[in-house]
């Protein structure tokens, strides 16, 4: 197989930008479906049937890129005329649903180490691990209408935290955000307080779902969603510091059967138009 990056270089053309493009559907499934009355309707798995378009690009991607990568791929389907299909969910599912043979051209995970797992099973193009798109950021977020003042320490939690009945976070067992939430708590001194009353999301949009519905009254979350214009007003929320926990170091891979449209898109996404969306949804520029 030709070398990933030979390949680039050469014989892939870079997206045009103007107005000849012929216009198709960009598509989304799983839980880029309506976003509803939450921001974040439509939940769902990678394993969405892809038949809905045989031409388009198939990208596999990390929960927390809901609105920022959907924004970047609807501006290069304009410009290009390529459908995109995006499916989010949790990085460990996906990455298990490729080992099982499911089809895809671009995964793009919330945790580096899934992608390199991927490249040692020979399941990337040519063997590559992929390129670095971002370092992910957590935050606290409260349900709407709630007393309980968000501070980056969490102290106004530590106060308040008779009034909280449910705390969301994303299963850390298979969910990177979960992971550095659990152990952002740890750091802090709050995770024995808070095992109690977790309810825990399949991805860090469910639980970031739990706590804009109420189902939860407070939660941590990724700050690539509750910067989003689609949960405005959806509850408080603050940044939290990024040395309570491990890098959020985010990877992504062409897969072993990536078309050249594919090839073309994955240029796209390391590119300074699409890495200015990233950073307007809070994700850090990787080193």
């Amino acid at each position: 197989m030709q070398n990933l990056h030979e390949f680039m270089r050469g014989n892939v053309p870079r997206p045009r930008f103007g107005g000849g493009a012929t216009r198709r559907r960009f598509l989304t499934h799983g839980m880029a479906a309506a976003v509803g009355a939450s921001g974040l309707a439509g939940l769902g798995s990678a394993g969405s049937v892809w038949a809905a378009d045989a031409g388009a690009v198939r990208v596999l991607a990390a929960s927390d890129l809901k609105f920022a990568l959907t924004r970047v791929a609807s501006q290069y389907q304009q410009a290009t005329g390529q459908a995109i299909t995006l499916t989010f969910g949790s990085s460990g599912n996906m990455a298990r649903q490729i080992q099982q043979g499911l089809p895809a051209d671009i995964y793009m995970s919330a945790d580096e180490d899934l992608v390199l797992q991927l490249a040692r099973a020979g399941l990337t193009w040519g063997g590559d691990n992929g390129a670095l798109y971002a370092l992910g950021r957590l935050a606290l977020l409260v349900a709407p209408g709630s007393a309980i003042a968000p501070d980056a320490r969490l102290a106004g939690l530590r106060q308040q935290w008779a009034l909280v009945r449910k705390f969301a976070l994303a299963n850390p067992e298979h969910a990177p955000y979960g992971r550095a939430a659990r152990e952002a708590l740890q750091s802090l001194g709050l995770w024995d307080m808070v095992q109690p009353r977790l309810v825990l999301g399949d991805n860090i949009a469910q639980a970031t779902q739990f706590v804009t519905t109420g189902a939860a009254q407070a939660g941590i979350t990724a700050l690539s969603l509750v910067l989003a214009p689609e949960l405005r007003g959806q509850g408080a929320f603050v940044s939290l510091p990024p040395e309570l926990h491990s890098p959020l170091r985010q990877r992504m891979v062409l897969l072993a059967k990536a078309s050249a449209a594919a090839v073309s898109f994955y240029q796209y996404l390391q590119q300074a138009a699409a890495r200015a969306v990233l950073a307007e949804y809070g994700f850090g520029a990787p080193p």
